[in-house]
């Protein structure tokens, strides 16, 4: 009863399941972290574009305005998305120490 062989088609279907599994066990494990890495430091480079750009909407003068407006047309969609994930973050000194690894 216990030495029962494994026919072909279960041994397929075994390594296909741990084929699958190993596959997405490693992406996990690996490339989603590097991508969350990638990804967080875009959303810190646009943040810093979209105030450079942005920055007399908030008070902080600029003397290349007039020449930053002028981008306005082609970035004014994505003004408003940007402030409110601004808003919401809570804990920017946290997040800016997270990157430094700071325990």
């Amino acid at each position: 009863m216990g030495n029962r062989k494994m026919s072909e088609d279960e041994k397929k279907s075994f390594f296909d399941t741990f084929k699958e599994w190993f596959g997405a066990f490693s992406y996990g494990v690996f490339i989603d972290k590097r991508m969350s890495v990638v990804r967080k430091e875009a959303y810190d480079e646009y943040d810093n574009l979209m105030l450079l750009l942005f920055s007399d909407f908030l008070g902080i003068p600029n003397p290349i305005s007039y020449y930053m407006l002028e981008l306005l047309p082609y970035l004014a969609e994505e003004l408003e998305p940007w402030e409110r994930r601004i808003q919401n973050r809570k804990f920017i000194v946290a997040e800016k120490a997270a990157q430094y690894d700071f325990d």
